[in-house]
C-alpha cells in the first residue's frame, strides 16, 4: 500500500485501505496488480488519467512516421538523370524517410537483368555516405526493387 504523498503503508487488508482512502476523498488504484501481494496506491484517480493522457499526447507529438519513398531507374539512364535521381533520393533520405529504388524492365529488357543489377549497385554506392542498404537489389517479375534506409546520425 502507498500513501497519496509516496510513502509506505505497509501491506494491509483491502478494506482497511478502502477505508483509509474513503478518509482522504481519494480513490485506491491497483498499480501493480500481477505482484504478490498486489500493490496499490491512494490516488486522485481523475487527475491520474488527465496526466497519463498528457504524458500520451506529448509522445505522439515527438514521434514522427517514416514513409517510404520511391525513385525509379531505367535500364538506359543517362548520367544526368542518374544525378537528379540520386539528388531526390538523398533529399528524401535527410528528410528521415526510407527509399525504394525500382528499375522496371519492358520487353527484350528483360533477358539482361544483370545491366539492372550493375545501376542498383552503382546506385547504392554512390548512396552509401548517406544510406545503408536495407534490401539489396531483387527481382521479382517484371520490377527490381532495393531499399534503402538513412544512416543513423551521430
Amino acid at each position: 500500500m502507498i500513501d497519496s504523498d509516496g510513502s509506505q503503508l505497509g501491506v494491509m487488508s483491502l478494506r482497511q485501505a478502502m477505508d483509509l482512502a474513503e478518509q482522504k476523498n481519494l480513490d485506491l488504484v491497483k498499480i501493480a496488480p500481477q505482484a504478490t501481494p498486489p500493490v496499490c496506491k491512494i490516488i486522485d484517480y481523475g487527475k491520474f488519467r488527465f496526466e497519463q493522457a498528457k504524458r500520451e499526447k506529448e509522445a505522439k507529438k515527438n514521434q514522427r512516421v517514416v514513409e517510404i519513398k520511391e525513385i525509379r531507374l531505367s535500364l538506359n539512364i543517362d548520367t544526368h538523370d542518374f544525378e537528379t535521381k540520386k539528388n531526390h533520393a538523398v533529399r528524401f533520405l535527410e528528410e528521415g524517410n526510407k527509399v525504394k529504388v525500382s528499375i522496371r524492365f519492358r520487353g527484350r529488357e528483360m533477358g539482361h537483368p544483370e545491366h539492372g543489377l550493375e545501376i542498383m549497385r552503382r546506385f547504392a554506392e554512390t548512396m552509401a555516405e548517406v544510406a545503408n542498404v536495407e534490401k539489396p537489389a531483387k527481382l521479382e517479375g517484371r520490377t527490381m526493387l532495393m531499399f534503402l534506409a538513412p544512416k543513423p546520425v551521430k
